[in-house]
This record gives C-alpha cells, structure tokens and sequence, in this order.
C-alpha cells in the first residue's frame, strides 16, 4: 500500500554552512520500507530524527529531495491529487473546529471532500459506532474532554474511509485511560476495515500490539521489525546499572564481561542475555563493585529497550511526544 525507495531530504538552504563551518545533516537520508495493505506500523525515533519531515512527505505538504514514495501504486511526486483522496490525517494538533458541535464538524469534512447527502446518516452511523459521542452530537466541540475531542478527530478522519491513516503522535496529550481508549477503538477500526496505518508515537505501550515498528535516528531508517523480533535482539534478559561514573564503569564492564555493554546517558546496560544469565550476572557484579553502584535492576527487554539500544539516548525515549 506505502512503499518508500531512497527517499532523502534536505530543507532549502540546508548546505549552507553554520557558524561552525559544518554542513547541516539532510532531514532524511535513504529511508526505505514498505507497509502492506492492511498493516499498523509504528514510527518512533528521538526528536530531531526526521519524524516530522517525513509525516509531512506523505501528507503532501513537502516533496522529497530524492527517492520514490507510491501510495496504492500512485507516485506521490507526480500524482498526489489522486492519492489525497486515499488518506486520512491526524495531526498531533488539533484539527477540529471547537467552536462548531461534532456534527458539524463531520459534516464540514464531508462537504470538503463531496460526500453525498445522501450517504451522510450511513457514514456518521459508522463512523460514530465505537464513540461516546452518540449522545453529544449537538454540543460543541470545546465542551469536550481531551479523549472525547480525539475521538471527533478520528470519526472525522474515517468519515471518508481512507485507505492510508496517517496520525501524528495522536494521544499526545491525553490521559492514561483516554489513550488506551483511543488505541483500542483506533487498533478495532483498523483490523475490521483493513486500514493501512502509519502512526508516530514515543510512548512504547502504544507499539506493543501493532505490527510493525520502525525506528529513525538522524535521518536514518535504524530498524523496521515485529516487536517480538526487536525485543528478541537483546536476549532474554537486560541488566540496567545507574553507576557513580558511568564511562568508567562501562570500561570497567567491557573488560571483565563477555556480554554487550552499552552506555546510555547515566545508564549502562548489559544486553544479550540468555534465559535465566541474569540473576547470576547481577550478582557477580554486585559481589565486585558493589561501592560503584547507586541502583541495578534485571528486566525483560520492552521495546523502550529496544529504542535505547538503537538509538544510543534513554532521555528521549521517555518523553511524551515530539515539539513540532
């Protein structure tokens, strides 16, 4: 359905020198991967990491430097009028007008793209199956809680019955329940009608049940794979260390240990462990440097593991979202 070759960018004025006398990195460099009809596919990667620019590829709004992207066969460069009506798009902004009640804010986006009428009341039906909103159709859209406003946004979005989704870290803001919420219905509407969907987020619990997750880090493509496969990367078992000096301790462990030993900010990390290594490990550590050691945990990998083994920064990888 999405299929992206060697697709570069770098913003106009982009080789121009800085103060420094070094050249600004493109914004995207070679990214290519594919997301097959009906697919969920996650997009993360740290702030800076290109994220932004290629939300705004696929929406239309900026054209590549280089590379191919099709959407359901149709080149993006040369035919997006005919692939803008394929997509759906969420936007980490609100996209809704607050001062017009939900129906018409369904019905503004069915006026925009010609919708019929006639097939208004079906789509809205459909659309609204798996809302609370049934009951506030006729009240404004800033009266509305966050999770509640979200969830006009996505009717809204389906209302057209994209064969593309594209969401910009869509829960970025909401609480904890008005999130999962949000992820179930969205994950629910995408199997029942085999919508395609492409989603930024850095929040790793929103990833755990979708496909796909692929993870960008300075304009690069790092990883695209299952969560199970990302996580299986590590091994079994991760050993996380907050030491008093944590290069020195880093060194100190790549010297004595036969295992993967990654420095993450104030945390170094013992990776590829095999089922049941980690106990013994933790023990023989705690047993030789003790007094070097403020906390040490042994966890199972998740994927926020994952995004700090590839992407180098554990900071980034526990924000909420990213600043546009």
């Amino acid at each position: 359905m999405l299929q992206l070759i060697n697709v570069c960018h770098t913003y106009a004025g982009g080789r121009k020198k800085g103060k420094d006398g070094t050249v600004p990195r493109p914004a995207l460099t070679d990214v290519s991967f594919t997301v097959p009809q009906g697919e969920f596919v996650i997009l993360s990667g740290p702030n800076g990491s290109g994220k932004s620019t290629l939300f705004r590829i696929l929406c239309g709004l900026t054209l590549p430097s280089s590379g191919t992207i099709t959407v359901d066969g149709l080149d993006l460069r040369t035919q997006m009028a005919a692939i803008r009506p394929l997509l759906g798009v969420v936007f980490q902004s609100p996209a809704i007008d607050k001062q017009l009640t939900v129906i018409e804010n369904l019905r503004m986006q069915a006026d925009l793209y010609t919708l019929p009428r006639r097939e208004l009341t079906a789509r809205c039906d459909e659309v609204l199956a798996w809302t609370d909103l049934k009951e506030r159709l006729s009240q404004r859209v800033e009266t509305l809680s966050g999770g509640l406003a979200r969830q006009v946004e996505l009717a809204k979005v389906l209302l057209t019955r994209p064969k593309l989704l594209l969401l910009d870290e869509p829960t970025t803001g909401l609480d904890p329940s008005s999130r999962r919420n949000f992820l179930m219905a969205l994950r629910k509407i995408q199997k029942e009608q085999g919508i395609t969907t492409l989603m930024t987020s850095h929040i790793f619990s929103d990833a755990e049940t979708v496909d796909r997750v692929a993870i960008l880090r300075q304009g690069q493509l790092l990883a695209c794979d299952t969560p199970a496969a990302l996580k299986c990367t590590l091994g079994c078992e991760v050993v996380v260390i907050v030491p008093r000096n944590p290069e020195e301790f880093a060194r100190t462990l790549r010297d004595n240990l036969s295992y993967p030993v990654q420095l993450c900010g104030d945390e170094v990390r013992v990776e590829g462990l095999g089922l049941g290594a980690g106990v013994p490990l933790l023990e023989n550590i705690m047993d030789r440097w003790r007094g070097e050691i403020q906390t040490i945990a042994l966890k199972k990998p998740d994927l926020e593991d994952v995004f700090v083994h590839v992407t180098g920064q554990v900071e980034q990888s526990r924000s909420e979202g990213e600043q546009p």
